[in-house]
């Protein structure tokens, strides 16, 4: 999971050749199959392709989950069996793609960016679909574990799941990974809160980093789920025959999310421009109240080291009787303390009255 994990193809190579995966990052087709209609459900994990071709003649929705990272060989396979376009199992491969939906003959595919927070960073992962006229296939790098609360809605008796077709699966498939965003969002909300409450008390450098890694995971969050809203409209068009009328209400919701998820995003990237300009300001202002503090200091001191140089100077007092008569004084060294003394005081009154400290 990750923003930029596309291999590209070596010059020359045609659109559509599927590129062998490193084989550190290619896993074993791990297929989940579920299949359904409103008398029952049927739940196989770890199938072989050449199991899931029976279940397409069946006037059932069939589901097909693909897990991991499949090898170019498994999506041959894939493909052959489900008759994808070829550019489609590329764009699966070369995972990284920007959210769209493409028609292919019979056929629809999806892109969607499914997002997550881990150890304050956004990772984005690539979810894929392909819409039948009775089948969905899915394709989910991180596993299966996103999807079960539709395989709990599948499995209950009179779901409205059940009784409807494939491309209602779809929706109910690309509902769960927009409402993915709200956690993640709310993870940043918080996050924004508890930076707003440093700022106000004790702000640091390690504040402002903080506050410059939350906006710059939220621009490529925005990146990667802007698109997606576009995906939504397009299939509310009405132009895709897979996608039935009763269909497009439920999808009207699916559109409303994505706004709700980009007004989020919206705030929160505002919220933490102003905590930057108010992170400077309180430094600002912190700076200015110690130079202010070392100006009323430095400013006392000055009187203070002027008499004291006066009465520094090396003159001979039996010269002469204006030299320094203060100097054989018996009370002139607490004189001129007493002296300092008094200025000090009275320039502390007159700025606290002038209200400088």
């Amino acid at each position: 999971m990750a923003f930029f994990t596309k291999r590209y193809h070596p010059p020359g190579t045609s659109p559509g050749t599927l590129i062998e995966a490193p084989a550190s990052e290619a896993s074993p087709l791990r297929l989940q199959l579920i299949d359904y209609d409103e008398s029952g459900i049927t739940i196989r994990d770890n199938v072989k392709v050449a199991d899931c071709t029976p279940f397409l003649k069946k006037d059932s929705v069939t589901w097909l989950h693909v897990r991991g990272r499949p090898t170019e060989a498994g999506m041959r396979e894939l493909g052959a069996a489900f008759c994808l376009h070829s550019l489609a199992l590329e764009d699966v491969l070369n995972t990284g793609q920007r959210p769209k939906v493409e028609p292919f003959d019979d056929q629809l595919f999806l892109v969607m960016c499914m997002p997550e927070v881990a150890s304050g960073l956004v990772l984005v992962e690539q979810v894929s679909f392909f819409l039948g006229n009775n089948f969905v296939i899915s394709f989910c790098e991180g596993g299966f574990a996103s999807f079960q609360e539709i395989v709990k809605r599948l499995n209950e008796t009179g779901s409205r799941l059940r009784s409807r077709g494939a491309d209602f699966l779809l929706y109910s498939l690309l509902d769960m990974v927009i409402d993915q965003g709200f956690p993640v969002l709310e993870s940043f909300g918080m996050e924004l809160e508890e930076l707003e409450e440093q700022i106000l008390t004790s702000a640091t450098d390690d504040t402002l980093e903080k506050i410059h890694t939350v906006k710059r995971e939220l621009i490529l969050l925005r990146r990667m789920l802007w698109p997606q809203r576009e995906v939504i409209n397009q299939l509310l068009r009405g132009d895709e025959a897979l996608v039935r009328e009763d269909t497009l209400i439920y999808l009207r919701d699916c559109y409303d999310h994505t706004i709700q998820v980009m007004d989020l995003l919206e705030t929160y990237r505002d919220m933490t421009a102003s905590m930057l300009d108010i992170h400077l300001s309180s430094v600002n202002n912190h700076t200015n109240q110690v130079m202010r503090l070392l100006t009323v200091i430095a400013t006392i001191f000055i009187p203070l080291t002027f008499i004291v140089g006066i009465y520094g100077m090396n003159f001979d007092r039996n010269a002469g009787p204006w030299n320094m008569p203060e100097l054989g004084w018996p009370y002139g060294y607490l004189l001129v303390w007493l002296t300092m003394i008094a200025v000090a005081v009275f320039m502390l009154l007159f700025f606290r009255r002038r209200k400088w400290i």
